[in-house]
């Protein structure tokens, strides 16, 4: 007979996890969604823009779903699997995919967008953000908000106090008004993931490689079974993701 928690460590230590989508997870683990629908959001946005910059795109899959671009439209993002992923996806569309460390400077002029945009960007240097905008040019993005999934971060960690106020809404509006944007609106979320197996825990973790930085299956193998127990035991792991939509004008 086989062991099934072996199968499952098997099935998310061998999934692809390049890209940045998280389509494999369904059958695995569930997230509720901010009811902001940022993709459709984006979307828009994009449609009456004239130059647009999407700042650390990942593997480009949410700037895709656009159903129309800019004439000027360029997107960043720093990892190479992504880099290559992002530039097979969004260069048929028009979409330039420039490779760009994540530190300052941004690699553009000043003045040079009147629309940038990013999803869950893991650094935000908000004096570039300004610099590269137009004057009333915006800013729109959504943000990881403080202590996202950190029920299953500290699973693995130990409680974590003084990173839980990182990435707080708060701080990030003081930091952007710092740069000399104005806020326009904010809205913030805390939503729901349930985690049906281990598998998804092997897949987030070596995907989303700050959670647990030193993550490897043969380093957290005790604690992957207890978790699996668990599982076994009460039903899904229940996590919280915080989430903020963040819109910031350049004053014109």
């Amino acid at each position: 007979m086989t062991d099934r928690f072996e199968d499952l460590i098997r099935a998310g230590a061998s999934a692809d996890v390049s890209g940045w989508d998280f389509d494999w997870l369904d059958g695995h683990a569930t997230e509720e969604r901010p009811e902001w629908r940022y993709a459709r959001r984006l979307s828009e946005r994009l449609g009456s823009a004239s130059a647009s910059l999407d700042i650390q795109t990942g593997g480009g899959e949410v700037l895709a779903e656009a159903t129309r671009f800019p004439p000027t439209a360029v997107a960043t993002e720093s990892w190479p699997p992504n880099i290559a992923h992002a530039t097979q996806l969004l260069h048929p569309r028009g979409v330039v995919v420039v490779a760009d460390p994540d530190e300052p400077p941004l690699p553009f002029g000043d003045a040079a967008f009147d629309l940038v945009t990013s999803r869950h960007p893991a650094t935000i240097w908000w004096g570039e953000i300004a610099r590269v905008l137009r004057p009333g040019g915006m800013y729109v993005a959504q943000h990881v908000g403080p202590a996202s999934v950190f029920e299953l971060i500290e699973f693995f960690l130990g409680p974590q106090p003084e990173a839980r106020r990182g990435r707080h809404p708060d701080d990030e509006t003081a930091a952007a008004m710092d740069a000399g944007l104005e806020i326009v609106d904010l809205r913030t979320a805390r939503l729901r993931i349930e985690i049906h197996d281990v598998a998804a825990v092997v897949y987030l973790l070596r995907k989303v490689i700050w959670w647990v930085p030193d993550f490897t299956v043969e380093r957290y193998r005790e604690r992957l079974r207890e978790l699996h127990d668990l599982i076994q035991t009460d039903g899904p792991f229940i996590a919280h993701s915080t989430r903020h939509l963040i819109e910031a004008r350049r004053p014109a």
